[in-house]
């Protein structure tokens, strides 16, 4: 009988309408809750709930509690039926329809562990595993450090490493694997003890086999090294890079041409990281220190200041420390072109961080001290430029609407 009454809820919502969604609502939920262990009820539930929570308006998602009681009644089938394709496929797809992560984050270890059991305990190249991980990423992308590292707890750097190594042994480089190194730099950035995990888990092994085996993917070429940026912003984990397979690696990608300037970008970020350590800490002999920061100064040289990005800074501290390396100006100007592209490019998104964490003094003492370049110098001016228009801009338009 409640599988008959679900099955006519599910189809009066799939292709008709129902004035009563409150109540169509509640019906579902309990019966989902009281029925745990009943696979076709969860089913019939979930594939319900899609379409309630696809079709609401404003009165379903500007109600916490609601939403909440939704994806916790989602999340237990999910987790009790955790091996069932359409359980798992009808879970996500309702997820979904929720903002991720401000709507999910109250359950936020429950729902990782689901999506980590998506990923690595569904069938291969299944549906499930691909929206799985598209949903770990997004949430990975947009989760504070804490979360992050929660994240890399339960075990979010292994499972993706074990998807890449699934993908090298049968030669496929497909979505989920760009997506997989995707979430490790999103899980990376700005987390340490992340970046430990992916080098403890032979993530530079798996870097160097996809470089060979998928030279021309441009996706998979950012976004690992993206990944590789975070791990050389930690000054701890840097000498782990230092050796003369990964120095050659990294400086022969400044001359790549792969999505734009993004690969060549994130090299020279990766050598400027590890050359800001000073001369002493380079201990290989080939490649040369001097050989390597010359190519960098001649990969800057072609890139173009006005290159729209497909990078996503929170903030400009790694790069802001480098800005106040004077004993390598190489590193300087890595920087500081950084923050003259992305203010020029995105002045209203990036002028304010700037300000925000003490760029603009910062790139005052660059103007006035005399041992940078003149190079150097005049990308400073451009961003302390920008940054200035933007805020008069910004200023004029605030008072226009304060004058009505």
């Amino acid at each position: 009988m409640l599988q008959k009454v679900l099955n006519e809820l599910f189809h009066l919502f799939r292709f008709e309408s129902c004035n009563q969604v409150g109540q169509a609502l509640n019906i579902v939920l309990e019966a989902m809750n009281r029925n745990l262990n009943e696979r076709h009820i969860q089913i019939s539930g979930s594939a319900t709930l899609f379409y309630i929570v696809k079709g609401a308006g404003k009165e379903l998602h500007d109600v916490v509690r609601v939403k909440r009681r939704i994806i916790t009644t989602l999340l237990n089938g999910m987790c009790a039926h955790r091996n069932d394709d359409t359980m798992m496929r009808n879970g996500c797809l309702t997820l979904c329809q929720f903002k991720v992560p401000l709507d999910v984050v109250f359950d936020y270890e429950r729902l990782v562990d689901i999506l980590l059991h998506s990923v690595y305990g569904m069938q291969q190249e299944s549906f499930v595993q691909r929206i799985g991980i598209y949903l770990l990423n997004t949430l990975a992308c947009q989760v504070d450090g804490q979360q992050k590292i929660k994240l890399g707890d339960l075990g979010a750097i292994d499972k993706m490493l074990w998807l890449i190594a699934d993908r090298l042994k049968r030669g496929i480089c497909d979505d989920v694997l760009e997506v997989a190194w995707s979430t490790m730099w999103n899980v990376t950035d700005e987390t340490p003890l992340n970046c430990q995990k992916f080098l403890e888990h032979k993530g530079m092994e798996y870097f160097l086999k996809c470089l060979k085996k998928f030279p021309d993917k441009e996706e998979l070429l950012r976004n690992m090294m993206g990944l590789l940026g975070n791990v050389a912003e930690v000054h701890s984990l840097r000498r782990y890079l230092m050796t003369p397979e990964y120095i050659a690696v990294f400086s022969d990608l400044l001359d790549s041409i792969s999505d734009g300037i993004e690969v060549s970008y994130n090299a020279a970020g990766v050598i400027s990281h590890i050359a800001s350590d000073g001369p002493e800490a380079w201990n290989i002999d080939d490649p040369c220190r001097e050989h390597v920061l010359a190519r960098m100064m001649a990969a800057i040289d072609r890139w173009d200041l006005y290159s729209l990005r497909n990078i996503n800074y929170r903030s400009f501290e790694p790069i802001l420390y480098l800005v106040g390396i004077y004993d390598t100006p190489e590193c300087q100007r890595w920087a500081v072109w950084a923050l003259a592209n992305l203010t020029k490019v995105y002045p209203e998104k990036y002028c304010s961080v700037v300000k925000s964490e003490g760029g603009l003094e910062l790139l005052q003492e660059v103007i006035d001290h005399p041992m940078p370049p003149n190079c150097v110098k005049e990308l400073a001016v451009i961003v302390l430029e920008n940054c200035k228009q933007y805020h008069e801009r910004d200023s004029l338009e605030t008072d226009t609407q304060l004058d009505g």
